[in-house]
């Protein structure tokens, strides 16, 4: 029997997943895997029978990564499943952005008890005249799950749309429109481009990446969308650079007190992704992914170990070993359950930076003694019996 812990309220849609091999439990402290949103987990023990963690949803910065990895705990989240719901805000912020609809919006809301209201909105409405989208240039930072939907729908709504991202994937690539220009470097974006969004995820490297050179390099006006973190901004740059009109808005969703009533701020409260379908779509991908690796083992989508399927076991058994990425682990796993004349059907080996993953399926159960041997050897972090 599993036991599950829910730190925040998940969708039904992924609860009702679960078979009667899982149990719902109170105590976090208790579980065998946990489902998480936005609670932070910086602060909270993490005792030895928690085996994964799943947040539904694609930021994991709620989460200690590094110190799951050297318990051997697999962090899993759910790349793409609310890239619809985020695709669409921005698609909406986009145009909200050129009309200048908050603007105008605003300014109706200060006349609301103007009996003359009507004739002053034909008097000041020119005021908030803004610009189409249609033959415009669209700059998409990233094209992974979210930046792929942004550029193909903005293309579709007659945008002239050209996408950066040295490390765009096979599947990825698939999925982009032909019409989408390639682009090899961001100062062409910025160049170029009437309109641009990122979509990356945050780095040391990309922190600030919207830097004072950056906004230098881009065209007068230019509308910023940013939907990804807000830390990939240099703001007091940005500040300066709404003052002089280099940028004419800046669309982002994620308020703070350094941009919050800035004039020319869109500061959305962090609603990408706040739709009922994503977030039923992000509550069945993590439950689907815990309950894969707690019964059979295999890791999709984990930020901190690497991916590794070997599909549902057909063996005696199969063990699975979390373990630091270092010289000669094999050979050791393999020379245990040789010395206790156990035959290996089945091996995949699989690593990610510092940590690795192995599963091994054997054609006679694994004892004890076998795993009493297997957590005996240095670098391990966590062995388990699948079956």
């Amino acid at each position: 029997m599993f036991k599950i812990n829910c730190l925040n309220n998940i969708s039904q849609a992924g609860l009702k997943l679960f078979t009667d091999r899982y149990v719902d439990v109170d105590r976090y402290e208790d579980a065998n895997g946990v489902l998480v949103r936005s609670t932070s987990m910086h602060d909270l023990e993490l005792p030895p029978n928690i085996e994964a963690i799943a947040r539904a949803g694609a930021g994991v910065n709620n989460i200690p990564l590094d110190k799951c990895a050297e318990k051997g705990i697999v962090v899993f989240n759910t790349p793409g499943a609310n890239a619809n719901g985020v695709k669409e805000m921005v698609i909406a912020t986009m145009i909200m952005a050129a009309r200048n609809l908050v603007g105008g919006v605003n300014w109706v809301n200060s006349c609301q008890t103007d009996p003359e209201v009507a004739k002053l909105v034909e008097k000041n409405k020119a005021k908030f005249a803004g610009t189409e989208i249609k033959g415009k240039k669209l700059g998409v930072i990233g094209l992974g799950a979210i930046g792929i939907l942004v550029a193909n729908a903005a293309n579709k709504l007659e945008m002239d749309v050209c996408g950066y991202d040295p490390y765009i994937s096979v599947e990825h690539a698939w999925k982009l429109s032909k019409y989408i220009k390639p682009i090899k470097n961001t100062e062409e974006i910025y160049r170029e481009c009437d309109f641009i969004t990122i979509h990356v995820p945050l780095t040391d490297s990309n922190r600030g990446m919207l830097n004072k050179q950056a906004f230098e390099q881009m065209k007068d006006g230019v509308i910023i969308l940013n939907f990804s973190r807000d830390t990939l901004v240099d703001e007091e740059a940005l500040i300066e650079a709404l003052k002089t009109g280099k940028v004419a808005k800046y669309v982002t969703d994620f308020p703070n007190p350094k941009v919050c009533g800035v004039e020319g701020v869109i500061a959305i409260p962090h609603l990408g992704a706040s739709t009922a379908e994503s977030e039923e779509n992000c509550a069945v991908m993590a439950v689907e992914q815990i309950m894969n690796y707690l019964e059979h083992g295999n890791i999709k989508n984990s930020v901190n170990f690497p991916n590794c399927d070997m599909g549902v076991c057909n063996q005696a058994g199969r063990i699975a070993i979390n373990h630091k990425n270092i010289p000669n682990m094999l050979g050791q796993f393999t020379s245990t359950l040789a010395k206790e004349n156990v035959n290996i059907s089945d091996l995949m080996n699989k690593s990610k930076g510092s940590y690795a993953y192995t599963l091994i399926d054997i054609e006679t159960p694994a004892g004890p003694d076998i795993i009493t041997r297997l957590k005996e050897i240095d670098g391990v972090l966590k062995v388990r019996v699948i079956k």
